[in-house]
């Protein structure tokens, strides 16, 4: 093959950054006989305008009618979008930062518990809440927008809930505002003269003046429950877990859950306010069985039935009459009722004689109503006759007492508080209780199972009685207050009842209802859905339950029939050594409730179960196992619940009286939700 000679053509130097043209780079005109020739199209071998007229390359930048179509379109979309949302957004936000500056303001005011500032504040935040909603028109109409839209529409509800939370907020201060100053806030003209008021005389002056604040109730009631039902369509689950570091979800679901709560109280409280009167001897004189549980040694209606003391109430002023023993009021007693199997087989001592049931045990049956009214009956054939109902309080009472008030000197026993010492870990209120009671040592009865005591500490007979002048000292300390140490007192007062220290039974059928209603009475309650209440009761383990802790997993799936199956795990543990005074081996009877018809798959870590029962309208699983000190026990149980999978299922978990907060984790699929058990708790579970 020969050479194939190329022409060279010489190109004279360009400095394009002098801008010198491109013309002069000489460029073949091709026509398009010549390119067919050559099989090609193609006229971009050479940059745009390479050989072409400036005429024909501004020609060919400009747009076709229909690219301007195009572009006036997305032109026209962006401005709307600037319009109709981005401006607005910006808009709602700034009023949202305003509303957030008052409740900021509000809260501060509440702080300071001046009444005339906080009402300053609902003012404002409600003048801040009707702009922001003002300004929510501005982009209401985006909750018609897939995806956004679920948002959009909370944050309305959020807004509707806001305002009749603030209206609830306003008639709460309008309906204090003439007892104000009687209920301890600031802002009063006669500061110095209502200081020198006693916790009583506060308490005489809000009682006479219940009838003037239940219209009051019933304003407030309304406005709380509108406010729950619009907060009741926002559901958590939508929202991320986190933004960031920051925690979205969980803030969510704690406050409504929180807001829950306080809906429950306030729509509860008003047939309980109702019946403050009768409870508070305003129409009459009073007389109470007051039972005192120790909760360090659990029984199922939340402690050990230890003593009791007989107290009379008249125009709320409350006069201790006796105190004593309960074992000095069982000596009385002529056993008739047969005792529950468990009693009888790990409790043993008296029980090896005769299969009776004692007083002090007649607080078997988790229902603190139906428990008390078997009490009641029997405890009348020795004498305990002519009360109007029965008040059990457990040890935790007497603790968050003493957090508010302080120490406190009870004659001829000590002084009493709740300073955490090394002898128990425990406050030292509680260690001198249980030191009192077994100064030189346990009861021990007869080994050959005659159920007679062989040895008891030198006090034994009266060993107890230290509760009714530590009872006596704690509330004339309470009642002698002033109102700087009201707040505390109303808190202590409040979480004694709402986490089940305290418990009410009610001769007067209208006034127990009252009482069961707001949460009080210890009852089983009928739900419709899921359910769980885990009840324990120590069988001997000395004063264990000071130490012992519980934890509860469940974890929720779905079976192959589309039933709900459900794993609890409940976790025992006491980290703490034998002492064989307060802390030794824990025997423990378990019973779990769980929603009438389901059914038990496998039951593990008892050493003796029971058959699976009916009882309250529930199925219930029960078994015995053991804890021993520095020691884990772990009971399993797997079961399937009489529903099938839907999208949303209420589960109602009931609180066992006398126990403190108990951890809880429910487990579905990937997701958890972790909390402390302090009152009943309803959930709405997404599956």
């Amino acid at each position: 093959m020969s050479d194939i000679l190329i022409p060279q053509i010489k190109v004279e130097p360009t400095d394009f950054s002098q801008g010198q043209p491109l013309e002069k780079i000489p460029v073949k005109e091709t026509s398009q006989e010549d390119l067919a020739k050559e099989g090609s199209t193609k006229t971009d071998t050479l940059p745009l305008g390479y050989g072409q007229p400036k005429e024909a390359v501004g020609a060919k930048m400009k747009f076709s009618p229909k690219n301007k179509k195009i572009l006036l379109t997305v032109v026209t979309i962006f401005i709307v979008f600037i319009v109709l949302l981005v401006l607005p957004g910006f808009i709602v936000f700034g009023k949202a930062l305003k509303l957030k500056k008052s409740v900021m303001s509000l809260a501060q005011a509440a702080k300071s518990q001046n009444l005339v500032e906080i009402g300053k504040g609902v003012d404002e935040t409600k003048d801040s809440l009707k702009k922001l909603k003002s300004s929510y028109r501005l982009i209401a109409w985006t909750k018609f927008i897939p995806f956004l839209g679920g948002y959009t529409k909370d944050f309305g509800r959020v807004l509707n809930a806001g305002e009749y939370g603030l209206n609830a907020t306003s008639a709460v201060l309008s309906a204090v505002g003439p007892y104000a100053d009687i209920l301890g806030f600031n802002g009063s003209k006669d500061e110095a003269a209502d200081g020198a008021k006693t916790a009583q005389e506060r308490i005489d002056f809000i009682v006479k003046s219940i009838p003037g604040l239940l219209p009051k109730i019933d304003e407030i009631s309304l406005n709380v429950s509108k406010a729950k039902v619009e907060l009741d369509y926002i559901n958590p689950e939508r929202y991320p877990v986190r933004v960031g570091k920051t925690e979205v979800r969980s803030k969510i679901k704690t406050g409504l859950e929180l807001f829950d709560e306080a809906a429950t109280l306030v729509t509860t409280g008003k047939p309980l306010l109702e019946a403050a009167p009768y409870l508070l001897g305003i129409d009459g004189e009073r007389k109470y069985f007051v039972l005192f549980q120790n909760d360090k040694e659990l029984r199922p209606t939340g402690g050990f039935l230890t003593a009791y003391s007989i107290m009379k109430v008249n125009q709320a002023k409350f006069e201790p009459v006796s105190s004593n023993d309960i074992y000095n009021l069982d000596a009385k007693y002529k056993p008739t009722l047969a005792a529950p199997d468990p009693i009888v087989k790990y409790i043993k001592g008296p029980y090896v004689l005769s299969k009776k049931l004692r007083l002090r045990d007649m607080n078997w049956d988790p229902d603190f109503e139906k428990s008390m009214k078997v009490f009641s009956e029997e405890a009348a054939t020795v004498g305990v006759e002519g009360v109007d109902g029965i008040i059990a309080v457990d040890t935790q009472v007497l603790v968050y007492l003493l957090d508010a008030l302080g120490k406190i000197g009870v004659p001829g026993f000590g002084n009493f508080s709740t300073e955490i010492i090394p002898e128990c870990s425990c406050p030292q209120v509680i260690y001198e209780l249980e030191s009192f009671a077994d100064t030189e040592g346990p009861v021990v009865w007869d080994p050959a199972g005659t159920g007679k005591i062989i040895y008891a500490p030198a006090n034994y007979d009266n060993r107890k009685k230290i509760i009714g002048p530590l009872m006596n000292s704690i509330l004339a300390n309470a009642l002698g207050q002033p109102k700087e140490k009201l707040p505390g007192l109303f808190d202590a007062a409040f979480k004694s009842l709402v986490e089940k220290h305290v418990l009410f039974y009610l001769n007067d059928a209208k006034v127990q209802e009252a009482v069961k209603a707001f949460g009080i009475a210890g009852t089983i309650k009928d739900f419709e859905g899921d359910y769980l209440s885990i009840n324990d009761a120590n069988l001997g383990g000395r004063k264990s339950n000071l130490y012992a802790t519980q934890e509860v997993e469940q974890e929720i799936s779905i079976g192959k029939d589309g039933k709900i199956e459900k794993t609890v795990v409940i976790t025992y543990k006491n980290p703490e050594k034998y002492d064989g005074w307060l802390n030794s081996v824990l025997p423990n009877w378990v019973r779990v409730y769980v929603p009438k018809g389901s059914e038990l798959i496998s039951f593990d870590g008892v050493e003796d179960k029971a058959e699976p029962y009916e009882e309250y309208g529930k199925s219930v699983f029960a078994g015995f196992f053991q804890l021993r000190p520095e020691g884990v026990a772990k009971v399993i149980l797997k079961y399937k619940i009489p529903f099938k999978k839907s999208d949303d299922l209420k589960l109602l978990i009931q609180k066992q009286p006398g126990t403190n907060s108990p951890l809880y984790r429910i487990k579905i699929g990937k997701k958890e939700d972790e909390f402390f058990l302090k009152t009943d708790k309803e959930i709405k579970l997404h599956l």
